[in-house]
């Protein structure tokens, strides 16, 4: 009868580890992934993406016939989407996932911080 209780103390215990081990590997899986910016590559002025929204490396580069409502002011450093941190040559954007700007850098869907 010992051998009984003894197997089933051991079952519970398994069973408690096992399902405390599920629980957290579904925590884990839930929780945001972040990349850290100083490991993702810069962007190049001439990925698809940064030539859709006419991405430069530097905002005095803008063609502003092609895009008139452009300001040298305009930079990514201040731009809402960048999430550069202040002084830092590199940064993420929001619109461009995988990768850093230029925070001297500008695309034409810049939006002023407010």
């Amino acid at each position: 009868m010992s051998s009984q209780i003894e197997n089933s103390t051991s079952r519970r215990q398994f069973l408690k580890v096992a399902a405390g081990t599920a629980t957290a590997a579904v925590v884990v899986g839930l929780l945001p992934r972040t990349a850290r910016a100083g490991g993702l590559p810069h962007l190049s002025p001439g990925n698809p993406a940064a030539q859709a929204l006419g991405y430069v490396d530097n905002t005095a580069l803008v063609d502003n016939a092609k895009f008139p409502n452009h300001t040298k002011a305009q930079k990514c450093a201040n731009c809402a989407f960048c999430g550069a941190k202040p002084g830092a040559a590199w940064g993420p954007c929001q619109l461009f996932p995988g990768f850093q700007v230029n925070t001297d850098g500008w695309c034409s869907a810049h939006k002023m911080k407010a």
